[in-house]
């Protein structure tokens, strides 16, 4: 397999990581204005499952493909500016991920679950926990945005 190839495969990967993580807070937005806590608990629990089926695989393949396409084009990985700060920026994202925002997930799901027949609903605490989400999500995004800008426009060299 050549580098055309695995560009293209690593190229796909971001389409589909990017397309879900950005889908994700948007569905979960409109989930929140609802204030219908079933479709809020539905929606966290799409987002957990759509992590599993789309950005868990897309991390592992565009990590997988991008370390191959840049062997085989003979990008030294370390040493080329645009390879190494999106790096950076992937791996930022992805602790993030891992550390803050996959247990909010869970949180907020279980809240809402915990709680979907209780007539007087915590909403502040929701509120908390949404925006926590919220903050730790846009650093989740922008970083792998930035990566890709990186990646397409080359810089810094």
């Amino acid at each position: 397999m050549g580098y055309a190839y695995l560009k293209l495969i690593h190229v796909f990967a971001v389409v589909m990581f990017l397309g879900n993580i950005i889908t994700g807070v948007f569905w979960m937005r409109m989930a929140a204005k609802t204030k219908d806590i079933k479709i809020i608990s539905f929606t966290m629990a799409s987002i957990i499952k759509a992590d599993q089926y789309f950005t868990i695989p897309g991390v592992i393949i565009i990590t997988t493909a991008g370390i191959f396409a840049a062997i085989y084009g003979h990008f030294p990985l370390l040493h080329t500016g645009w390879i190494l700060w999106s790096i950076v920026l992937f791996s930022i994202s992805g602790l993030v991920f891992g550390f803050k925002l996959a247990p909010i997930h869970r949180k907020i799901y279980d809240f809402c679950v915990s709680n979907e027949k209780e007539n007087n609903f915590d909403w502040i605490t929701f509120h908390q926990m949404h925006r926590a989400w919220d903050r730790w999500g846009l650093i989740a995004v922008l970083a792998p945005l930035a990566a890709f800008a990186m990646m397409i426009l080359k810089i810094p060299q």
